[in-house]
């Protein structure tokens, strides 16, 4: 039996301390990628800021970053999209529902929501990268009249690499909100674009002194997503890309996620381009 330490609100002064919360839902999102819902077991909500994300840990294999992909605004609720590739990843996605799994955080620098307020806004997802990019979009359409025009474009190997299928259904049927959805490689059942995600700029018009961008795939995937947004005007200070290397603590004192003179897991994972524009795509930083 595990003893339980008595819970608190996730984030606070003691960083390293481990909350146990309970899984109260999963849903397969790929055939290796699931979403987990768990609870808080204290009284208060859970805060965070969309872009942010925790460190989860599975009882006796490990810990691992992982982005927060739910709302913010879900009370005792918190959710992240794990993919299943290594141990511990994998111990997390077979989870069961009543378990509980160990939470450190929140930790990092999010999206800069409350700066675009009465701007347009562009979202890129590439793949996974779409999680820690969903509770921006969620915030945005909840409070839908702070923003001006609104375009989702997301990419993916294939079909069946889409995340949140359902959330893709109802963004798309919204008015005020336009989304482009692509794919490497259709199948037979296929009847959306085929391509890289950057083709699906030449179907929407940026104001590029009127729009925040919000990026977050593969790092190939963010250098030409970022060359395109260049292309079309926008300033290097209206777009933020989300960075995931490597991080282990989650307070920038391992020194594993190192990025020239930032750390990741401190100083992002959300950055603005001008400020890693120097050292964004190049292996050796």
């Amino acid at each position: 039996m595990i003893a339980e330490p008595s819970l608190r609100p996730i984030g606070g002064l003691e960083t390293f301390k481990m909350e146990w919360y309970r899984v109260v839902g999963k849903a397969r999102e790929t055939p290796d990628t699931f979403t987990i819902r768990m609870k808080a077991r204290g009284n208060g909500e859970i805060a965070f800021e969309p872009g942010q994300f925790n460190m989860l840990y599975a009882y006796g294999v490990g810990e691992v970053p992982i982005s927060i992909s739910g709302a913010p605004f879900n009370g005792q609720l918190i959710e992240h999209t794990v993919r299943a590739v290594g141990p511990v990843t994998k111990a997390l996605a077979s989870a069961r529902i009543g378990s509980n799994l160990g939470l450190r955080g929140p930790f990092g620098k999010g999206w800069p929501l409350k700066e675009a307020e009465g701007q347009d806004v562009v979202i890129v997802g590439g793949g996974i990268g779409l999680a820690p990019l969903r509770p921006a979009i969620q915030q945005i359409i909840r409070k839908r009249e702070r923003y001006g025009k609104f375009y989702i474009l997301y990419g993916a190997r294939t079909p069946s690499d889409l995340l949140y299928k359902r959330d893709l259904q109802n963004w798309r049927g919204r008015l005020d909100t336009q989304l482009l959805v692509t794919v490497d490689k259709g199948d037979e059942k296929w009847r959306g674009y085929i391509g890289v995600v950057t083709t699906l700029f030449r179907h929407i018009k940026l104001e590029p002194n009127n729009t925040y961008a919000y990026v977050c795939g593969p790092e190939i995937m963010m250098k030409f997503t970022v060359q395109e947004l260049k292309n079309q005007g926008l300033p290097d200070d209206r777009i933020f890309i989300s960075m995931e290397r490597n991080m282990k603590c989650g307070v920038g004192i391992c020194g594993h996620c190192q990025f020239g003179p930032f750390f990741i897991c401190k100083d992002g994972p959300v950055f603005s381009y001008s400020e890693v524009s120097n050292i964004f795509g190049r292996r050796e930083v």
